[in-house]
């Protein structure tokens, strides 16, 4: 009898190491621990409801507060230097809840649901109004074609890694075009954006491929669940001249981290 129930015991452990939340296996940080020394300004406004968001141009990439003042894994940040950006977007948000409702699955359950980004509203100063970022925004096969995809039922488990493309038909660029790369990552959960198609404006060409790349990393932590966003761009002097590239990705930014926000929220 005792060496059958040590069989099942050694099952049942091993069974669960295999589903286990890898946050819940190593342990869970603290904000501090992440960001120690952080200003006490910037971790309010990351407990906000808004949270913190910086825009900057032509910075040295060690004023980042990914950079100098953080424990994040550096790959969250190189993702985006390596594309050699020219405006930057750096945000911190934490949505506080209590530890026994912590999931990174809750989290992947939401960011697959692409289409739900469809109809966000922005406020346009242009327009004196909320109107819908993105139009449209739906799944497509592949990088070669725009077949449209459903977005697929609730998973019970987090692949290691997956790859999606996605159309978003942006207010103010038209279709636009993105590879969405999402991997766990040791404490937490990466989530990058990139444009796989260059970025028009009224046929004027904005971006090139490849030259957008956002970084959200989703990790919770001791307080609640913590977003570190990076995003970069880089593009000519002649289109920053033309085009508020600070105010456009700063907007778009805050779009999609108030849809994971709101998403995740609803699931806690």
């Amino acid at each position: 009898m005792r060496f059958t129930f040590l069989i099942f015991l050694i099952f049942f452990l091993s069974f669960s190491n295999l589903y286990a939340d890898p946050v819940f296996t190593s342990g869970l940080r603290s904000f501090d621990d992440i960001f120690p020394g952080i200003q006490s300004s910037v971790k309010q406004e990351a407990f906000s409801s808004g949270g913190y968001i910086k825009t900057a141009e032509r910075i040295n990439p060690s004023s980042l507060i990914g950079i100098s003042g953080s424990n994040l894994n550096r790959n969250i940040i190189d993702t985006v230097l390596k594309s050699q950006p020219v405006f930057f977007v750096e945000t911190i948000t934490v949505i506080p809840c209590v530890p026994s409702r912590y999931s990174l699955l809750n989290v992947y359950n939401v960011l697959i649901k692409i289409s739900t980004l469809q109809g966000r509203l922005y406020r346009s100063h242009s327009r004196n109004d909320n109107v819908p970022l993105f139009e449209e925004v739906t799944r497509v096969q592949s990088a070669r074609s725009n077949v449209s995809v459903a977005d697929p039922p609730p998973a019970i488990n987090i692949p290691s890694s997956e790859t999606i493309f996605v159309r978003l038909k942006d207010v103010n660029f038209g279709n636009t075009y993105y590879r969405a790369d999402m991997h766990l990552d040791k404490l937490g959960m990466r989530y990058s954006l990139t444009n796989y198609r260059s970025i028009t404006y009224f046929l004027f060409p904005v971006m090139k491929e490849e030259k957008f790349v956002s970084q959200l990393y989703f990790e919770p932590v001791k307080e609640g669940i913590l977003i570190y966003g990076l995003s970069g761009a880089d593009v000519s002097d002649f289109v920053a001249s033309k085009v508020s590239m600070q105010s456009a990705m700063s907007k778009r930014l805050a779009v999609i981290i108030s849809w994971a926000t709101e998403g995740i929220k609803s699931r806690l």
